[in-house]
């Protein structure tokens, strides 16, 4: 009767530990898909910002700074979104 339960206790333990080991690997396979959908659109958001500057400059009416600054914006902006995704 105690060698029963201890072996049920032995069988449930393992179980248990058995399903912790299969979660894992799924958990890091959807957060390394999250941090590489991450760095994609960070790199969008590159691409976003230098031809914002390109368009600014291209334009007479914004001084260099300005132009400067709304890259900066746009890649912060950026930056956010691919914090949403990531977090």
């Amino acid at each position: 009767m105690i060698a029963k339960n201890l072996l049920m206790a032995l069988a449930t333990l393992a179980i248990v530990a058995g399903a912790q080991w299969v979660s894992t690997p799924t958990y890091a396979t959807e957060q390394a898909d999250q941090r590489q959908e991450s760095r994609d659109t960070k790199q969008e958001g590159r691409d976003a910002a230098r031809e914002t500057k390109e368009e600014c400059k291209e334009g007479d009416e914004s001084s260099r700074a300005e132009c400067r600054q709304d890259k900066r914006e746009t890649k912060q902006d950026t930056r956010d979104t691919a914090r949403e995704i990531k977090y």
